[in-house]
């Protein structure tokens, strides 16, 4: 049975995966935290983060298990760590499973954004970027309804380190674009949006899903940018699924 790797997105880690691994509790689950984030050490220079030592962090991790062929789901961040590999690493990769990502580099705008939220985590710290991230990541349902995974998110925002948020940011800003590398992914790929994400949209979504040959593709309506943890049940749902055809 193929092992599953899960590579959360930004500023999180593992945790945000805590109920696929456990709907998947049958499988071979990994979901570590990326360097800098939750307990995992990172360096302190911002250039030693991209998403080309992320992918190859997560080579190695594969290696030390002797793993020699993973599906690999991707958050947002994670997701641009899966193309990574796919472009990069390809014949350790089953297949893809994107959720709440896109394929597109930053545009100078964005990348100016990078620059000021990563001096605003070096000046007030983790909690100052929870609260300006939080009002975009969640949709309105879960604000209205499900509390606890607002607390739960800010918290998880909030205990990342600083200099991994920063090394992070720098990953994100010098990102390559991945549009081109869409049409020449020959693994089965699932591409997961949420219906009220508003970083990574779903209509966008519906677009990159169609550039992927023959990848499957689902909305999962009253979830944002987090919709793994938002809306658990339909997205495990949709991974079993995929996985089960598989085979």
């Amino acid at each position: 049975m193929t092992a599953v790797l899960f590579i959360h997105g930004f500023p999180f880690d593992h945790s945000m995966w805590r109920h696929q691994v456990a709907a998947q509790s049958h499988r071979r689950c990994i979901a570590p935290d990326l360097r800098g984030a939750g307990n995992s050490p990172g360096p302190e220079s911002p250039a030693e983060y991209t998403v080309a030592t992320y992918a190859s962090d997560l080579i190695g991790l594969l290696d030390g298990l002797q793993i020699r062929q993973a599906v690999i789901c991707g958050l947002s961040m994670g997701g641009y760590i899966a193309f990574e590999m796919l472009r990069s690493h390809s014949t350790r990769v089953r297949a893809a499973i994107l959720c709440n990502t896109k394929a597109n580099a930053d545009t100078p705008e964005a990348k100016r954004d990078r620059n000021v939220m990563a001096e605003l985590a070096r000046q007030r710290g983790a909690a100052a970027i929870a609260e300006k991230l939080l009002p975009t990541l969640l949709s309105r349902e879960t604000f209205e309804k499900q509390p606890q995974v607002v607390d739960e998110v800010r918290e998880m925002i909030t205990r990342a380190p600083v200099t991994g948020i920063v090394g992070a940011l720098h990953a994100l800003r010098e990102r390559p674009d991945s549009t081109s590398l869409l049409p020449r992914i020959r693994v089965p790929v699932l591409v997961v949006a949420g219906g009220e994400d508003q970083i990574a949209p779903a209509a966008g979504m519906r677009e990159m899903a169609g550039a992927i040959p023959g990848a499957a593709f689902l909305v999962v309506p009253a979830a944002g940018h987090l919709a793994p943890l938002e809306q658990p049940a339909p997205v495990n749902a949709a991974i079993q699924q995929f996985l089960e055809q598989l085979g």
